[in-house]
């Protein structure tokens, strides 16, 4: 196992330079707004069984790590972003300032269980459990792109992502379709639990929240197709225009010790959690623009 989260932490590493490179490719100007992500101010608080700090310290994002006792008193900025790891279990005053904090404009992140300890406790009347719980092991989803330009530019017809489900993980009932955006579904997870969203939204106040089954961090990926199996290089192939400086850097970068299923389902939830950090750069950006509009 301990193999195979190497392996997936490599692949998350080519899964964020390839994010970079695919902009390049299809939108330099969004590519140069994309650069300035690292700049977001990034709050993570500790879980006992998601880890997304392994992923942001694979690929260099700057972040803040508190404890769930710290969130208490923490006064947090609307311009940050909370990402809370499963299972969120929070007290209730630590609860009242997030929910402070996204009607103020703040957007919040968060896993699994904490859909039970965080959102139907402080957003209620979204999403909720549906009651039924997941066994350990990997699904076919389906990135939904159509209203999205950011992901648009990054998932392709030709991808065939992967999610892991840990087990036990909760299944997610969307409430009300109107204000309820999902982003990620996967058809398998509906035949089996009831339920196809594996990644969700809405907006809340000024604010806005996520939430996604199971856990950011994917520590394994299936090989189901012939193509999965290939070369994690044969992936960069199918997204990006490659030239020699591209390949040595890739290679250096050890995209071959992981196989192509693993690094396209990295580049697929590398690409999700990108979108939180892009969406939140272009509201602040739009809220300071109207914020300048009314002084004049």
């Amino acid at each position: 196992m301990t193999q195979t989260k190497e392996k997936m932490t490599k692949a998350y590493r080519v899964a964020q330079e390839m994010l970079k490179d695919r902009l390049k490719d299809v939108d330099q100007t969004m590519a140069d707004e994309f650069d300035e992500l690292n700049s977001s101010d990034v709050i993570v608080v500790r879980g006992t069984y998601d880890f997304i700090e392994q992923v942001f310290n694979g690929i260099g994002l700057k972040y803040k790590i508190v404890s769930e006792q710290v969130l208490e008193s923490t006064q947090l900025d609307p311009d940050q972003i909370v990402f809370i790891n499963c299972p969120g279990d929070i007290s209730n005053k630590a609860l009242r300032n997030l929910v402070s904090f996204v009607d103020k404009g703040g957007f919040l992140f968060t896993t699994d269980w904490a859909l039970r300890n965080v959102i139907e406790k402080g957003f209620p009347g979204y999403i909720r459990y549906n009651g039924r719980s997941t066994l350990d092991e990997v699904v076919r989803v389906e990135v939904l792109t159509k209203d999205d330009p950011f992901l648009q530019s990054l998932i392709g017809q030709n991808d065939d992502p992967q999610w892991w489900l840990e087990g036990g993980s909760y299944p997610i009932t969307v409430l009300d379709d109107n204000k309820v955006e999902t982003m990620v579904r996967s058809k398998e997870i509906k035949e089996k639990y009831g339920e196809s969203a594996v990644f969700v939204s809405f907006d809340h106040g000024e604010g806005k929240v996520y939430h996604m089954i199971s856990h950011f961090y994917l520590q394994r990926a299936e090989t189901r197709t012939e193509r999965h199996k290939g070369e994690g290089s044969s992936y960069l192939s199918e997204k990006l225009s490659m030239d020699s400086n591209r390949w040595n850097k890739y290679k250096k970068m050890g995209v071959d010790d992981a196989n192509l299923a693993e690094v396209e389902a990295a580049y697929s939830s590398s690409s999700v959690m990108n979108k939180i950090l892009w969406d939140k750069k272009k509201r602040s950006i739009e809220k300071s623009r109207d914020s300048n509009e009314e002084k004049r």
